[in-house]
């Protein structure tokens, strides 16, 4: 009987892990490293370790323990063994959300982001539009002395970030 009630315990501890962490799929959390396995880097969020796989990995970025890493939570599954969480630094969302954690007209959506091109590890291309015609969609990207930018560059170790504007073009399709 007392096996059973660990059992239970253990089941329902899991639940609890697994509703905590599925609120945070899509979003971008810090993370630390904590060893590899393979080609995997095994990261820490919170209670719980997730994997980022070799191929969301930034090509030429190191790892090392303790390390604390922005990553994109790609996908929370719910297995035996508890919740198992895959994350990215590749994902061109995890752009995205570094724009919007740095740029308060892009978190209140005055700027919107339209567009992402990456080739992670080495360049991003952003389309970014004002709702607002006071307000300059690629100067408040960059921020003042290009501060805005420049942490997110940190961030992705260096990665280029060309802003442009977006432009609605109309696309006329002929018949021939």
């Amino acid at each position: 009987a007392k096996q059973v009630v660990v059992q239970k315990f253990r089941e329902a501890e899991r639940e609890i892990l697994f509703n905590q962490y599925i609120t945070k799929e899509r979003e971008v959390v810090t993370a630390v490293v904590q060893r590899k396995e393979r080609r995997n880097v095994i990261v820490q969020m919170g209670k719980i370790d997730a994997v980022l796989a070799a191929n969301e990995q930034i090509p030429g970025e190191t790892y090392d323990f303790m390390d604390r890493v922005k990553v994109y939570v790609l996908e929370v599954k719910q297995t035996t063994k508890g919740p198992q969480i895959f994350v990215s630094r590749t994902h061109p969302e995890l752009v995205k959300r570094l724009f919007e954690q740095e740029v308060p007209e892009v978190h209140d959506g005055t700027v919107e982001i339209k567009s992402i091109a990456r080739e992670a590890g080495s360049r991003t291309k952003i389309a970014v539009y004002s709702k607002d015609p006071n307000v300059d969609p690629i100067g408040s990207c960059i921020g003042a002395k290009g501060t805005r930018v420049q942490s997110i560059v940190d961030e992705l170790n260096g990665e280029k970030i060309d802003i442009v504007k977006w432009i609605d073009y109309l696309i006329i399709l002929q018949e021939v």
